[in-house]
């Protein structure tokens, strides 16, 4: 059976706002769906829903056909769901090379042992050197996580979701704060984990040329709403995205698609 992640009529209440209104969709392997909307539209809170960082009001979550509404965050990312923050999750005074082996680690299911210390495990130590090598780290592998640039730390970032080897990736504005040199290097590797077909790849992105260049299809939120589904010509052109992220009204569409 082919893996899924499905949100069914999902839904998340702050008081008297609803951040998310019943959004039901599912997200397939081979395809990257960037997730698009106005700041506040509930791109980000959607994400939080599906990475387990928030609990739903109502509605569900299934992952491969198991329920998941419940399940911390922790278990989600133990599930096979990795998620890549706007702001970064490292360990800020460890080295490039073990924060990625520690996340080698724990995919791995390999725990401290007193007996057999980590630099033992060469096997350990060559996937996460081939991970670095695979970000472009490789020649920052014994720098501090702490003193990297923001766009090596955002790199760093996608180094652990690689090596926690999950089934779903999940980039929050994966280029913000980026320099304009900086940008490709990230780009290029969201490009590369997409020909693993086997994966589902979800995109939260402003930047609506990142989303051309990268997304097989787009969903619009706004106001917690979903408003449109589907492929990026269709919906870029579509008068109700125009509209709602664009801010041009819908005779003016065709002047901006």
């Amino acid at each position: 059976m082919t893996l899924t992640l499905e949100t069914r009529d999902l839904t998340i209440r702050f008081g008297g706002h609803v951040a998310v209104n019943n959004v039901t969709c599912t997200f397939r392997p081979g395809e990257l769906t960037a997730i698009v909307g106005p700041n506040g539209a509930g791109k980000t809170t959607y994400f939080n829903l599906i990475s387990g960082q928030l609990r739903a009001s109502s509605g569900s979550i299934l992952f491969g056909g198991t329920d998941i509404t419940q399940n911390s965050a922790p278990m989600r990312t133990r599930a096979g769901l990795g998620r890549a923050f706007q702001l970064t999750n490292l360990f800020p005074n460890l080295t490039v090379e073990e924060n990625v082996r520690l996340a080698v680690q724990a995919a791995n299911g390999t725990h401290y042992d007193m007996l057999r210390p980590w630099m033992v495990r060469r096997d350990l130590i060559a996937r996460a050197d081939a991970i670095l090598d695979q970000v472009a780290l490789g020649s920052r592998r014994g720098v501090a996580a702490t003193v990297l640039s923001h766009g090596d730390q955002r790199k760093l970032e996608v180094a652990l979701m690689i090596a926690l080897e999950p089934k779903v990736f999940m980039f929050d504005e994966p280029t913000a704060g980026m320099s304009i040199d900086e940008v490709p290097v990230v780009l290029n590797l969201i490009a590369q984990l997409k020909q693993d077909r086997s994966k589902i790849i979800l995109l939260v992105e402003h930047k609506m040329d990142v989303v051309r260049s990268l997304a097989d299809r787009i969903i619009v939120l706004h106001n917690g709403q979903l408003v449109a589904d589907g492929p990026p010509a269709e919906v870029i052109a579509s008068p109700i995205v125009q509209e709602a992220y664009l801010g041009v009204a819908p005779k003016n569409a065709e002047s901006v698609a």
